[in-house]
């Protein structure tokens, strides 16, 4: 199959940008995205022209490295699945296909379609973890975890922080990101004891960060490769209000000294 590519190339976040059209000759169906990528900046090498930079690794839909907005949807048209795992038989021989970087403040070009999402790593490490010690594996696997609270934990963790929630946003909002790493913890008893500082502290962190509002779009869970519901926002922010009325109620009591 043989695809015309209108590609977004842009040196670096300080200097602008455009599309440049490119041809995609030969292309297998049986191709990954990203391995068709490979063929065309092959072809782009032996003509003596630069390769069109884009993120990659594991290329197993695992790691949350890869990203492209196509045709104006993150990681293509195919719901639940990353960039390097569409593959091309989804396209039609003679289709145009529109690349671009993900769009957001907080995600600046680096180079072509790739973005810094160093952003949502300082979201993570403003407190997206816990200090409780728990043993060794084996003994953080005897604390009894009720069903429904370990399923809801697995299916927040299973957000790998691509950033699509962020490109698909009209506010280019972290908020789903965030609510998923809060809520994996929030439901485990390990979690527990830094739940209410970690829900502010990592907020806080992505306000910090530039990231828009969440005005409920729900953008963010169609595009998400790995369907992280909207309801851990829910969650998210019932847990913020009331740590900002404990953090509230904390003042006032040093404030007055303890009396009761």
């Amino acid at each position: 199959m043989n695809l015309i590519l209108h590609v977004w190339r842009q040196p670096d976040a300080r200097s602008e940008g455009r599309f440049v059209t490119y041809e995609a000759k030969n292309i297998s169906p049986h191709m990954s995205f990203l391995e068709m990528l490979d063929v065309v900046n092959e072809d782009l090498l032996l003509k003596g022209e630069e390769p069109i930079a884009f993120d990659h690794d594991c290329r197993e839909g695992i790691c949350g490295t890869c990203g492209i907005v196509i045709n104006g949807r993150p990681h293509g048209p195919r719901p639940r699945t990353t960039t390097c795992q569409l593959h091309m038989r989804f396209f039609k021989d003679g289709d145009s296909i529109v690349l671009e970087p993900w769009r957001g403040k907080s995600f600046p070009v680096i180079k072509d379609l790739v973005v810094d999402r160093g952003a949502l790593d300082r979201i993570i490490a403003a407190g997206g973890f816990i200090t409780a010690p728990t043993g060794s594996a084996p003994d953080a696997n005897s604390i009894a975890v009720p069903k429904e609270n370990a399923e809801l934990a697995m299916d927040a963790a299973a957000c790998i922080g691509c950033g699509a929630c962020v490109a698909a946003c009209p506010n280019a909002s972290a908020t789903l990101f965030v609510a998923a790493k809060l809520m994996h913890l929030a439901q485990l008893p390990q979690g527990q004891p830094e739940r209410w500082e970690r829900v502010l502290t990592m907020t806080e962190q992505a306000d910090a960060e530039g990231f828009g509002g969440c005005t409920n779009h729900a953008e963010c869970e169609a595009a998400c490769p790995k369907g992280i519901s909207v309801q851990s926002i829910a969650q998210m922010n019932a847990d913020f209000i009331r740590a900002t009325l404990r953090r509230g109620r904390r003042s006032t009591t040093a404030a007055t000294g303890g009396a009761g």
